[in-house]
């Protein structure tokens, strides 16, 4: 009896051993499984979101700026970016978009390369039942729920303000003006116009578009310098117009010419610091793609947001 309560015993240890193995490897992974799920849980709250953002051009510092500032809010928010590059090409952002509703992202950021040709694409996500944020630039047409942008017919008066006391109320000026149809160039040039126009002594003796591009502003500016040799100063509505301008100037020989450029990109203000450029309106393109992105955290989650959502503007002197 003795030698058979012992086997017993033995196996009953050996029963309960294995029952008390499979009982913590239950509770290890049952812990696991209520600890994970919440850090899953998490991310897949935040991931179920996917944001698609459409850019005018990433060939622009300035965009590409407001692209890092987007990415950055995406990812503190745990949500998915899709970014598309429409390099300043109307059709491809309409293609852009048309792909990003396709894939079924939950909002849609819009930079336009164009105010009134990217209407029919902001119109499909409307149909799709995606809500639209634009960045920067605006949108003509279909429904946006809100629009981030500095104040361009501010920032184009504080520009032609700036313009109209350096040269004291009396010159000629050359106004290089942005993507036609865009409506950065649109009220850029009319808040520059506000300030300038009813000045007496001051004579805007040609504007002409040169598309928010360096070089094209350089090929621009070659070409008006030889029709108005005089000019005392240049109003550009961006930086790399601005800059591409004072590359023409220093080709012709030309100095003392005021410069004043529109979003205070790093090279513009090199350019403020070494007195080639007399100023540039300080945007935050950072700030912008950031406040887009939460904007369009608080659209998802039913937040009412304001239809305009403006962020700071400052003037960059030496």
């Amino acid at each position: 009896m003795s030698a058979m309560r012992r086997k017993l015993g033995t196996a009953l240890a050996a029963v309960l051993a294995l029952a008390l193995v499979a009982g913590c490897g239950q509770k290890q992974d049952g812990g696991a499984g209520q600890n994970q799920p919440s850090q899953t849980g998490g991310e897949q709250q935040g991931q179920q979101y996917t944001i698609g953002l459409a850019i005018s051009t990433l060939n622009n510092p300035f965009f590409v700026d407001l692209q890092k500032g987007a990415e950055e809010a995406a990812k503190a928010a745990g949500v998915k970016l899709v970014v598309s590059d429409a390099q300043d090409d109307t059709a491809k952002q309409v293609s852009d978009i048309e792909d990003l509703i396709t894939q079924k992202v939950d909002v849609l950021i819009i930079n336009p390369t164009d105010s009134d040709a990217v209407v029919p694409a902001v119109e499909a996500a409307n149909q799709a039942g995606i809500p639209v944020i634009t960045v920067d630039r605006g949108a003509n047409g279909g429904k946006v729920v809100a629009h981030v942008a500095s104040d361009n017919v501010a920032g184009g008066k504080m520009a032609g303000e700036l313009i109209v006391q350096l040269l004291g109320g009396k010159g000629k000026v050359i106004e290089l003006e942005g993507i036609p149809g865009t409506s950065a160039a649109r009220d850029r040039g009319k808040g520059f116009h506000e300030a300038v126009d009813p000045v007496e002594g001051i004579e805007v003796v040609a504007k002409q578009p040169a598309d928010f591009d360096r070089a094209k502003g350089m090929q621009v500016m070659e070409n008006l310098l030889q029709a108005h040799p005089d000019v005392d100063a240049v109003f550009a509505h961006n930086d790399e117009m601005a800059l591409g301008a004072i590359e023409a100037l220093k080709a012709a020989g030309k100095t003392g010419v005021i410069v004043v450029g529109f979003d205070a990109t790093e090279d513009a203000r090199k350019a403020v610091e070494a007195g080639e450029m007399a100023a540039t309106v300080a945007q935050k393109p950072a700030e912008m793609g950031k406040i887009a992105v939460e904007t369009a955290l608080k659209v998802l989650k039913g937040e009412q947001v304001p239809e305009f959502i403006p962020v700071s503007l400052e003037l960059v002197k030496k």
